[in-house]
């Protein structure tokens, strides 16, 4: 069964200049970028449902394989529970069609095999060693299938000293130094509010698939993608590690503040909190006037962005009595008006009802067999000519087993005899 989205997407942007070139209704639509590839996805949790789920939204055909009976661990991460569904499960997973297959029985891994054989992309986020003993490594499926994508995500890559360690994302988190400088100057170090090193690692992992089927396309030839927690932490660095390697200074935390722009930061105000990103010395003149306090911007001590940085301690303070005598929503619509960028600090549920995130399409209705009517967030790409879809709810542990095994060309009794010995559900 099909549950389809109450989304409406467009198929062409309404600013800038970008145009759909003339390809027909045919060729094109939502959700078929990738709509000729097959994925088996072997993971769990959130580093590998995330990826597969952003193929998924760009219309590949996601076959997920579980484990009978308990299926993806996050299926039981609650509460919050909708119907018998865990939130968490739900969140990344949506676009799917579930296999439930016991692959330590040699029915279920002989299912699995043969559909490596058939897929475009196999992707794993097994502690490395654990897909090769299990019969699913690279080096098994790709012997059958030479064009295979074969994409693996762990806390530590398949190299190195640690590479056999289990990965978490708040290890990595720490490993990394994003912690380091994360949280409020005198504060201790905090882990950022959504799990970042995981999400960073599906996001790349996604990156080098396509990158993969790419090269692919020119050579006919598959290869082994291989994806780390902190690897990808690591790279968020950008220009923080570039002014460690150029100064030698260790870099520290700022709390909601720019290490090397002032003032960019969060101010309390009258009811709450807004960011403030003066990002030049034009903008910052602007914002001294609109709050009132031309002064500051005459000041030599604050007239370029490094004696702002030079003199912060300085500068904020005063910045932060001036921004605590309006309303949040009162300098949003003056620093609005003044040019200067700024934004309110909102709650999730807030952010999730704001006009712009709506305009885009970032919040999708779906409907769940057992959650019923449910939102989901939407993915963030957009294509002008196939843009991606959310187009069916997560499924219920093993709910497309038999239609898969069918495609296979089991027949019924076969499938039958499958689910009374174990090996499927």
């Amino acid at each position: 069964m099909t549950f389809h989205s109450t989304e409406v997407i467009d198929d062409s942007f309404q600013a800038g200049n970008l145009c759909a070139t003339d390809v027909s209704a045919s060729a094109a639509g939502p959700g078929t970028a990738l709509g000729d590839l097959l994925v088996l996805d072997l993971t769990r949790i959130l580093s590998g449902p995330f990826a597969t789920m952003t193929l998924a939204d760009l219309g590949a055909d996601v076959i997920k394989v579980e484990q009978p009976g308990t299926g993806d661990d996050t299926r039981q991460w609650g509460p919050p529970f909708q119907g018998d569904e865990a939130a968490y499960f739900l969140s990344v997973n949506r676009n799917k069609r579930s296999l439930a297959v016991d692959l330590k029985t040699a029915e279920g891994l002989q299912i699995v095999q043969d559909l490596a054989r058939r897929a475009d992309v196999v992707v794993e986020n097994f502690r490395p060693g654990t897909a090769a003993r299990l019969g699913v490594g690279y080096e098994d499926l790709a012997r059958e299938n030479p064009g295979l994508v074969y994409a693996s995500i762990s806390g530590y890559g398949q190299t190195g000293p640690d590479a056999e360690r289990a990965g978490y994302d708040a290890i990595a988190q720490a490993r990394s130094g994003i912690m380091s400088v994360t949280g409020e100057a005198d504060g201790p170090p905090v882990r950022v509010g959504v799990s970042s090193a995981d999400l960073v690692a599906g996001m790349w992992a996604t990156i080098g698939i396509l990158a993969a089927l790419h090269e692919k396309q020119r050579t006919g030839a598959g290869q082994w993608v291989d994806i780390s927690l902190l690897d990808g932490s690591v790279s968020w660095l950008t220009y923080v590690s570039s002014g460690y390697f150029a100064s030698g200074e260790i870099p520290k935390r700022y709390g909601s503040a720019h290490p090397t722009i002032a003032p960019y930061q969060a101010f309390p105000t009258a009811d709450g909190f807004v960011m403030v990103a003066v990002g030049n010395d034009s903008l910052w003149r602007k914002y001294a006037a609109a709050i009132g306090r031309q002064d500051l911007a005459e000041d030599e001590r604050f007239a370029s962005n490094p004696s702002r940085v030079a003199w912060r301690e300085t500068l904020i303070p005063l910045l932060e009595q001036v921004m605590r005598t309006r309303t949040t929503a009162e300098w949003v619509a003056v620093l609005d008006a003044a040019g200067v960028p700024v934004g309110p600090i909102q709650t999730v549920d807030q952010a999730l009802r704001d006009p712009q995130v709506l305009a885009r399409n970032m919040v999708s209705e779906l409907v769940h067999p057992t959650a019923g009517p449910m939102k989901v967030v939407g993915c963030p790409v957009r294509l002008t000519r196939t843009p991606p879809s959310v187009r069916t709810a997560p499924p219920m542990l093993g709910q497309e087993t038999d239609e898969i095994l069918g495609e296979l060309g089991f027949n019924a009794d076969r499938i039958r005899a499958l689910h009374m010995n174990g090996a499927v559900q």
